[in-house]
């Protein structure tokens, strides 16, 4: 009977240790993905405020130059503003296009931790 016992307990404490180590993981994965949903908010919210205050910036350098120019070479400065600020804008959508390319970390140092533990559980004496 001691050999039943013992096989039983050394059954549940396996499924003990198993369970912890998914209640570790699963903690770690649901702290990752409440810091990137935090920085996400942080990065969208600096990334509309600078876009609404370079926005104004240019709205008013325009005016700047046009009134600058006004007299004499007026439609130039106007062309010549519209070229620079659609070449710009050319360069952020190159720039967005290549981030959104590059994927996220998300969920990376929890897959590394997953990928330990099934490495220690495929050979525990290595």
């Amino acid at each position: 009977m001691s050999q039943n016992t013992g096989l039983f307990a050394s059954v549940r404490q396996l499924f003990a240790t198993l369970t912890g180590i998914a209640a570790t993981r699963l903690a770690l994965l649901v702290n990752e993905w409440q810091e990137e949903r935090l920085r996400l908010t942080q990065v969208l919210l600096f990334a509309l405020l600078a876009a609404i205050s370079f926005g104004i910036a240019c709205v008013l350098l325009v005016i700047f130059v046009a009134v600058l120019f006004w007299d004499e070479h007026r439609l130039a400065a106007l062309g010549l503003m519209t070229a620079i600020f659609f070449l710009i804008g050319g360069l952020f959508v190159f720039g967005l296009n290549a981030k959104l390319r590059s994927g996220s970390k998300l969920f990376s140092a929890s897959l590394a931790e997953l990928e330990q533990d099934r490495a220690q559980l495929l050979h525990p004496h290595e």
